[in-house]
């Protein structure tokens, strides 16, 4: 059973979260600002500059190079067709000849841009991220249990290191001995130092990484060249990228349309010189250029590094694009209740006396069982009784701390004569009745710990045992409160057909009192790791893809099942094997924001198509009357931009298609706006914006570069 609901006020507190007011309540812009400065790595929306254009320039100079075009079949026709047009240029010298010859290579250089651009701001971040990297020694000890100094690139898996305040973690690895507090900030930007002890889900250290107070034993489970930081800079470099299934497709799909605009090309020429009009093969290969989709061939591949470049912008570490294309395809969210929902850190709100029993009295009890429980629960406890009643803070009471474990269920004090406990309803009952016998709470008190569940709250029973004779003194409230705005967040998932589910360990009471707060669709309470996984497979053979969080070893087959598995990086080293997702910053709430990275790398690459497709219409119009309106004057009429000349015609199409995406640019990389609607809603959208957009915006803009081509002589 998870222990939301078997651990209470002397429990350890949700481990893997951060304490309240850090992390989890600090705004999106506070934390972002925040780690820029102690990072050097600026975290924006997917900002465009200019300047990134003409630093970009020689990388997409050297992109030019045929065995890099041949990735990109509908460039590369391009690249062939460029090739073709300067070669008879070259053999036959015009004006217009060398005008088409000058832009189809600008095509191909500025779609080697996009490119360039997108994999420059990778490499951008990967360059911060080499500064974190410090080159230490490493204490490793010997079988015999001695130490040896070697550099740390000569460790090896399995090697075990010791390390201690003030010393450099040398490698990616999981303590094994000893506890320690860690400055994590060069990885995560996160100021706040966090815990790493053996034997738990908070055991996984990195490489790079500064041991603040204490001395641990580190094993090492990874080789050089294969930390955690190493592996975060071949990914946002792009050295690992392969292409998503849905890229592939799509890449397919345009290869296709390609091959066909070819035949078609190709079977012009007949046509014409039967007809007396032979067109030259600079102008069929212009033809061939402006009608095959070279817009979108161009984005295809900066929207995919784009996609994985704005997570890395919000400290998320994609194993491949593919995991970013499942986010924006997700059906079904889980989220655990703690950490993610609700704050996580349940307080003492109240106090509820048993009958014959006064206030005061439990208060006493109350604070006696919780002076030794340093989770934020039983300080709580401590501080309301402090306030309430007067009670003094500090401690006063010698005796024996009776830690919480899993299987008692209970923590508390024993003193001379007496013992307090305070737990679980039913662990209580069972103390105070003695084992063997029907555990029971008196009723009224059994009304109250129902009632508290059943308003989301957190029973805890305090009772009591004087010689003999053991007695309920009454309930402490514990609430859990509920993060602003989730329900309206759950409110927009299910606009675009994602249904979330709240996993916790809560009992069903509790459990679906805080799911309808929250707002979500669904709550699996009482939950174990075998649940969760039942659960993604259940969801999963209904068609459905599922994307969770989790830090924990016991979480590692869930994260490993399900399509979008966000480890935190807090996590064991067992869940960040198992996830496709890191998050740095170890906060659970970002699953959501994944979810709509994902969703806009699908909507911004679909609306890019549907540009691409709808702008060639206005080509047609362009270049058929200039080609043929000779011999049949009647394909005048379709000259509706007025065009000047035939040449000038067929230039301004050319022009236009290289332009195009030059100014597409900025909106592959930032990606298109996502607002959370349905997918009939967003198809309609797009339609209308990208759809009717990309038919227009060639018409207008093929007519203004007419206007200057006309100027030019010779055209």
């Amino acid at each position: 059973m998870s222990t939301d609901l078997t651990r209470p006020a002397g429990s350890a507190s949700s481990a893997g979260h951060h304490p309240p007011g850090t992390l989890d309540r600090r705004s999106i812009v506070e934390r972002r600002e925040l780690h820029a400065q102690r990072t050097g790595r600026t975290v924006t929306a997917g900002a465009f500059s200019p300047r990134q254009l003409w630093q970009s320039l020689p990388d997409a100079l050297r992109k030019l190079d045929p065995r890099a075009q041949l990735r990109n079949p509908v460039m590369f026709v391009v690249w062939v067709g460029s090739v073709l047009v300067t070669g008879l240029a070259i053999a036959h010298p015009t004006v217009f000849a060398w005008l088409i010859a000058v832009w189809l290579w600008l095509t191909v250089v500025f779609a080697n841009l996009a490119e360039a651009v997108a994999e420059g701001r990778g490499k951008a971040q990967a360059e911060s991220l080499r500064r974190t990297r410090t080159e230490t020694a490493a204490r490793r000890l010997l079988p015999d249990g001695t130490e040896e100094h070697v550099p740390a690139p000569t460790l090896r898996v399995g090697d075990r290191v010791v390390v201690e305040a003030g010393e450099v973690i040398p490698g990616d690895g999981d303590v094994v001995e000893g506890i320690a507090t860690v400055d994590e900030s060069a990885i995560t930007g996160e100021s706040a130092p966090v815990i790493r002890e053996s034997g738990g889900d908070r055991s996984s250290v990195t490489g790079g990484t500064t041991v603040l107070s204490d001395r641990i034993v580190v094993r090492i489970t990874t080789a050089p060249g294969e930390s955690f930081v190493d592996r975060m800079i071949a990914l946002v470099e792009g050295a690992e990228r392969q292409k998503t299934p849905n890229e592939i497709a799509l890449t397919i799909l345009l290869s296709t349309l390609t091959i066909i605009f070819l035949l078609a090309v190709v079977a012009l020429q007949p046509m014409a010189r039967y007809s007396g009009a032979e067109q030259s093969l600079i102008v069929l290969t212009a033809l061939l250029v402006c009608l095959i989709p070279t817009t979108i061939g161009a984005l295809l591949s900066a929207i995919g590094i784009a996609g994985m470049d704005r997570l890395v912008q919000r400290n998320v570490l994609a194993t491949s694009g593919r995991a970013v294309e499942a986010a924006g395809d997700v059906d079904t969210l889980l989220l655990d209740k703690t950490g993610t929902i609700t704050f996580g850190n349940r307080r003492a709100t109240a106090l509820h006396p048993a009958p014959g029993i006064g206030s005061a009295e439990l208060a006493a009890a109350a604070r006696l069982s919780s002076l030794a429980d340093e989770t934020p629960e039983g300080r709580s406890i401590v501080e309301l009784c402090a306030k309430e009643h007067d009670l003094p803070p500090e401690e006063d009471a010698a005796g024996e701390f009776v830690p919480f474990t899993a299987h008692t269920r209970m923590s508390g004090l024993d003193l001379d004569g007496r013992s307090v406990r305070k737990g679980a309803s039913s662990a209580v009952a069972q103390w105070t009745t003695g084992p063997g016998t029907d555990a029971a709470l008196p009723p009224e008190v059994g009304e109250t710990v129902d009632r508290i569940s059943a308003d989301g709250g957190t029973p805890l029973v305090v009772a009591e045992r004087v010689g003999g004779t053991a007695r309920v003194l009454g309930v402490v409230q514990l609430s859990d409160v509920v993060k602003p705005g989730m329900r309206e967040r759950f409110a927009e998932m299910r606009a675009m057909g994602i249904r979330t589910v709240m996993i916790t360990g809560d009992n069903p009471l509790t459990a679906r009192a805080i799911a309808e707060e929250a707002g979500v669709d669904d709550h699996l309470a009482e939950a174990t790791p075998e649940d969760k996984m039942g659960l993604i497979r259940k969801e999963q053979e209904g068609g459905r893809l599922v994307a969770m969080t989790g830090d924990g070893t016991n979480d590692a087959p869930a994260l490993a099942q399900a399509d979008v598995g966000v480890a935190m990086n807090t996590g064991t080293a067992a869940a960040k094997e198992a996830g496709n997702m890191v998050d740095l910053d170890s906060d659970p709430t970002k699953l959501i924001d994944i979810v709509e990275i994902g969703k806009q790398l699908l909507i911004t690459r679909g609306a890019l198509t549907t540009f691409s497709i709808a702008n060639d219409l206005a080509k047609y119009f362009a270049i058929l009357p200039a080609m043929f309106a000779v011999i049949y004057p009647q394909l005048d009429a379709l000259n509706v931009m007025r065009l000047a000349t035939p040449q000038s015609a067929i230039l301004s199409a050319v022009v236009f298609n290289a332009l195009i995406i030059v100014a597409l640019i900025p909106l592959a990389l930032r990606g298109v706006r996502y607002r959370p609607s349905t997918a009939a809603q967003l198809l309609r959208r797009n339609l209308l914006i990208y759809g009717v957009g990309g038919v227009i915006t060639p018409f207008i803009g093929i007519f203004l570069v007419d206007l200057l081509v006309r100027l030019i002589p010779g055209i």
